[in-house]
């Protein structure tokens, strides 16, 4: 998934925080709902201008970031 298409950066929505395009939802948003059990159904429910696809573009974002983080020892 190329989570580009869906995920923007943009100083001046919410900051500069990771957002949905075309919407001030950021990133962590999406990752906060999710870790407090809320399922991909219940967020669109909750915010219809979200599409399953801008979830899951979310969770391929944090996990190309987790990929990058580099350790050091």
């Amino acid at each position: 998934m190329n989570y580009q298409e869906h995920i923007e950066i943009n100083p001046e929505i919410r900051f500069g925080k990771p957002c949905i395009k075309g919407t001030r939802i950021s990133v962590f948003d999406i990752l906060s709902w999710l870790a407090q059990g809320m399922s991909i159904k219940d967020i669109i429910e909750d915010f219809p201008q979200l599409k399953e696809v801008d979830v899951l573009a979310t969770l391929a974002y944090s996990a190309d970031k987790e990929r990058k983080i580099k350790v050091s020892v």
